[in-house]
């Protein structure tokens, strides 16, 4: 599983970030998390709102900060 988080590194960025590890562990699934703060990726993949969360090429969330339940809904799938 591959896992995207887009964002600058705001707080609500680095917040979506530790939560998406989170889930990741305490559904114990394999997966690489890669942070993208530069504008230009951000915007590639379509997004203009951060945070945002891209799991295996599908946008999950943009513009919030997933609860934890979304974010391991999304990583138990």
């Amino acid at each position: 599983m591959e896992i995207k988080v887009l964002g600058p590194g705001c707080a609500k960025c680095t917040e979506a970030e530790k939560l998406m590890r989170a889930a990741v562990d305490e559904a114990g699934v394999a997966a690489t998390i890669e942070k993208i703060s530069d504008f230009q990726q951000i915007a590639k993949h379509g997004v203009f709102s951060t945070p945002a969360v891209i799991i295996d090429g599908q946008v999950k969330c943009v513009g919030k900060v997933p609860s934890i339940k979304e974010a391991l809904d999304w990583v138990r799938q």
